[in-house]
């Protein structure tokens, strides 16, 4: 089984996909999780701070998580496809440094990167590592929207 930073280089930004922000679905998530004005009414939008419908920075940060799911899920297909066997990844001991950028507005296309920056090997637990990796999605501007760092396990 090949190791993450066997995978990926140390400081090489890997664009792991994209999302468009449909009205629909930025007023879907904030009825659910994040019931603020600007999040829920177009209208109402409009007279906030924002200026216009925008995506809930939780929105923003799972989209992250959307893509990062799928991208791991081809990555093993493609892997074994070579006869590798990808890293088994747990979850996120957590993350920190979390920042909403720009806001994320109705029909902007995120593209989300992930660049591992550091990778050790856990003394407690044989063959385990902890992954520091940083995680940033931008517009279709070139803007930075997200950015935070977060921690990957990755099992034995």
């Amino acid at each position: 089984m090949m190791t993450l930073a066997e995978l990926y280089e140390a400081g090489r930004k890997v664009v792991i996909g994209s999302l468009t922000f449909a009205a629909e679905d930025i007023i879907r998530f904030a009825r659910d999780f994040d019931p603020q004005p600007f999040h829920l009414d177009e209208e109402g939008a409009k007279q906030s701070l924002f200026g216009g419908l925008c995506a809930s920075g939780w929105h923003t940060s799972a989209g992250w998580m959307q893509c990062f799911v799928r991208f791991w899920a081809d990555e093993a297909r493609r892997l074994a496809a070579e006869g590798l066997h990808a890293p088994k990844l747990g979850p996120s001991p957590g993350f920190r440094e979390l920042k909403w950028l720009k806001p994320v507005y109705a029909g902007d296309t995120i593209t989300y990167a992930v660049t591992l920056l550091e990778a050790r090997i856990v003394a407690s637990r044989p063959g385990w590592r902890i992954n520091t990796i940083l995680c940033e999605g931008e517009n279709q501007h070139g803007e930075a929207v997200l950015r935070f760092e977060s921690k990957v396990i990755e099992l034995a």
